[in-house]
């Protein structure tokens, strides 16, 4: 990979990283400023399933976060878009897409066939 590909990844990085740490931590403090006082049995309900939702939301966004920060490892450390199964490159337009995977189309897919075989 060209050194101004692998630039631009790390900055599409940086920037996707700080915009879900700005948006995790108003979040979390929203969560933290809420309180429920109203007598109303659904309301309470209607705050509690919203902030069931937003829990389910940090928690995928979190894992964002720690993916983003791996990839970011990996372009310090010269590996990123670097299939972790056959350590063949993985296709620039992915990366594109995804630049947080870790595997080739070719192992994904082979992964998911795994997946939906043991599933079934």
């Amino acid at each position: 990979m060209r050194k101004r590909e692998v630039e631009f990844f790390r900055k599409n990085l940086k920037m996707q990283l700080e915009e879900l740490t700005q948006k995790s931590d108003a979040a979390i403090a929203d969560l933290l400023n809420s309180t429920v006082n109203s007598a109303d049995p659904l309301d309470r309900t209607s705050l509690e399933l919203e902030r069931d939702f937003t829990l389910r939301l940090l928690d995928r966004e979190n894992k964002l976060i720690v993916k983003i920060k791996k990839a970011l490892g990996k372009i310090d450390d010269g590996s990123f878009g670097i299939c972790e199964n056959c350590s063949d490159e993985i296709d620039i337009e992915r990366l594109k897409l995804r630049p947080v995977t870790e595997l080739c189309i070719g192992c994904k897919t082979h992964q998911e066939r795994l997946e939906r075989l043991t599933c079934e």
